[in-house]
């Protein structure tokens, strides 16, 4: 008998990172296999186009792409919202391949409230002003977390827990806990000033559920955080937001290897089969 996943109205992912070796697909892949939700929204930096070049894919990564494929043919409504780092899809905005979407952004009515998706790159200045300044931030980042594989392994021979090198400089580094804060007002003002009731974003990699006052209203910020460290998701059901965290998770420390509702055959299709598939409704 098919296993059937957790019920959920509404899953957000974001700056999962494909194809770079900090991305954390297992867990991932692990995570939407447990849930069966109604609406996928994965708000930009799936895929990392700035690094892909490297043409590091390993299969983990493919099996996470084949996964939302696969919800998208069971009927789960996904949108793809474009990134800084997959930029590339943004001029195939509007483009809808059966149940999935490629959107810039996304408004939803989420109990009475008038909801914002967007992944947040706008709000970042060096983005708008010197993207190849942005890109060797990209590099830099890429690298500490390569360098920060290897300090676990070390801390884990001594017994010792994970630590995360960039989480520490962000929470610690003046200058970057001011931006993550200027970040969140600066997103509450534009979504007070359009008349949204909330906002949902990615990008800076910080999870985060809060009101913030800003124009005279009352703005719920929401941000999914990252597959890179945080390991954290937002969900919506039954009329209000959650933030999922990985490491939380009673279900994963019970059953790490959980098997979900994947169709078998469709785990086994070959990657042209499945590209075959995404394109197939192009219109």
């Amino acid at each position: 008998m098919k296993k059937m996943g957790r019920p959920v109205d509404v899953v957000v992912i974001s700056d999962v990172h494909l194809g770079t070796r900090g991305c954390r697909a297992e867990e991932l892949l692990q995570y939407l296999k447990s849930i069966q939700p109604g609406m996928l929204i994965l708000n930009g930096d799936i895929i990392d186009g700035w690094q892909f070049k490297k043409k590091y894919w390993p299969s983990k990564h493919m099996k996470v792409i084949k996964q939302i494929i696969g919800m998208a043919v069971r009927e789960t409504e996904v949108f793809y919202i474009t990134g800084n780092h997959d930029e590339m899809l943004r001029k195939f905005a509007g483009l809808r391949m059966g149940s999935l979407q490629i959107v810039n952004q996304l408004v939803l009515e989420l109990s009475g409230k008038k909801t914002w998706f967007f992944h947040g790159d706008v709000f970042d200045v060096i983005m708008q002003h010197s993207p190849w300044l942005a890109r060797i931030g990209a590099i830099g980042y890429d690298t500490l977390i390569s360098l920060n594989v290897i300090v676990n392994r070390i801390s884990r021979f001594f017994g010792k827990g994970n630590v995360s090198l960039s989480k520490r400089i962000k929470g610690n580094v003046k200058t970057a806990v001011k931006f993550i804060n200027d970040f969140e007002k600066t997103a509450a003002r534009l979504a007070a000033q359009k008349g949204y009731d909330a906002i949902v974003c990615g990008h800076i990699h910080q999870p985060e559920m809060k009101f913030i006052e800003s124009e005279g209203s009352h703005i719920q910020y929401l941000n999914s955080g990252d597959w890179i460290e945080n390991l954290t998701a937002l969900e919506f059901f039954q009329g209000k937001w959650s933030l999922y965290e990985h490491k939380n998770d009673e279900l994963m420390k019970q059953n790490p290897k959980i098997n979900g509702s994947t169709e078998p055959a469709f785990e086994e299709m070959r990657n042209k089969e499945v590209f075959k598939l995404m394109l197939k409704d192009f219109q």
